[in-house]
């Protein structure tokens, strides 16, 4: 009986051992080691990925530096060429390659050309100022003589030669200064060529000029004898032939070709010696930022700014040389004996000079502005302020991933 009794207690047992049993699993779950909670990875991931993709300064002014992730690895990039483009429209153009300096030549056309025909108004009181200063005796009573007798399309005369010449001009100048400079550097070497570098900018300038002036002198010679002799001819197409006949190539056409050297090259010299300067000056001292970090838009700014100062000094240094040139050109057989005699010493340097300064500070100005937005525009670097673009290298984030 005892027996019976004890093994129906066991079984009357059994469920509540059961229960028992499932509470206690049930209850042993919690203690088991926390798992971590799901959005906690998440979390501790994203944060500096998204602090990377938002960097502190907008992109569109600045290239995030190296570095600039906190120290954690980034994104494997390829390597990137400082200051140009990352997909220039017309294909990458290799720096110093013959399709560089043919590049060179077709943004200085386009810088020269343009610039020097819009600014054909000015031009024509100028040169008429330089020939007969009794008549035009300032540049306002100048404008007035100048609608008065010939109308508005008088300060238009000249327009096409003018188009015409200083677009040959500016492809020799530009494209043949590029060629020089890497020429004499290479001649230098890398330590002499960066500490005589202004050297060099007077150097190939002055030898790219003298080619160009070789272009720019029938041109010009036709120009200051449509724009002061209204009579003469009625533009390019009647005075070019006009003065072959009656002067002769060389006589006409190339008579002022050593003055006009007097003028340009000293001109030339300045205008590049003084930009390169200047725009290595402006990202040096006024700039913090590297300019190769800089936005496309803040670097042609300081391309216009640094023209503009580089052709005040450029006017300055070549106007007696103008005067000349404007002389003999319109004087049949005048010699520079009677262009000093005429002017004086005091005229040669002073007559005409602020309008000069206004037009070829604003030409200067408008010609570098426009000769680097073509750079930007096919993928080159802008000038001056940063040696050529070179391959920045990456090898080193394996390192900084190891390091890490």
């Amino acid at each position: 009986m005892a027996a019976a009794r004890a093994q129906a207690g066991a079984r009357s047992n059994c469920p509540g051992e059961t229960e028992t049993h499932d509470e206690s699993s049930v209850k042993s779950r919690p203690r088991a080691p926390p798992k971590p909670p799901p959005t906690t990875p998440s979390l501790t991931v994203m944060a500096p990925r998204q602090q990377q993709q938002q960097p502190l300064l907008p992109s569109f002014l600045y290239a995030p530096p190296p570095g600039a992730t906190g120290g954690r690895e980034a994104p494997p990039a390829p390597a990137v060429v400082a200051g140009a483009p990352s997909e220039p429209p017309f294909g990458k153009i290799e720096m110093f390659s013959p399709a560089y300096y043919a590049a060179g030549a077709l943004g200085g056309a386009a810088a020269c050309g343009f610039t020097h025909a819009a600014v054909t108004p000015l031009d024509v009181i100028k040169c008429n100022i330089q020939i007969d200063p009794a008549k035009y005796k300032s540049t306002s009573s100048a404008f007035g003589v100048v609608m008065r007798e010939q109308g508005l399309r008088g300060f238009f005369r000249g327009w096409a030669p003018t188009f015409l010449g200083y677009s040959a001009q500016g492809a020799f100048k530009y494209g043949l200064y590029e060629l020089f400079k890497k020429k004499y550097s290479d001649l230098a070497g890398p330590e002499y060529a960066a500490k005589y570098k202004t050297l060099i900018y007077l150097a190939g300038s002055a030898t790219a000029e003298v080619f160009a002036d070789v272009a720019l002198c029938p041109m010009e010679a036709v120009k200051v004898r449509v724009q002061t002799q209204p009579g003469y001819a009625r533009g390019l197409r009647d005075g070019f032939p006009k003065i072959v006949r009656s002067e002769g190539y060389a006589g006409g056409l190339f008579r002022g070709l050593v003055p006009l050297w007097g003028r340009q090259i000293p001109y030339t010299m300045m205008k590049f010696a003084t930009y390169e300067n200047i725009v290595e000056m402006t990202y040096k001292h006024l700039i913090p930022t590297p300019k190769d970090q800089c936005s496309e838009p803040l670097q042609l700014g300081v391309s216009f700014g640094s023209g503009y100062v580089a052709g005040v000094f450029c006017a300055a240094v070549s106007h007696p040389a103008d005067n000349l040139v404007s002389f003999l050109n319109n004087a049949k057989g005048a010699t520079v004996g009677d262009a000093v005699k005429n002017l004086g010493l005091v005229g040669l340097f002073t007559r005409g000079l602020p309008l000069r300064i206004l037009m070829v500070g604003t030409l200067t100005a408008a010609q570098w502005m426009i000769y680097d937005s073509f750079k930007v525009m096919i993928g080159l670097p802008t000038t001056g302020g940063a040696p050529a673009p070179t391959t920045v290298p990456t090898e080193g984030l394996a390192e900084l991933k190891a390091s890490a």
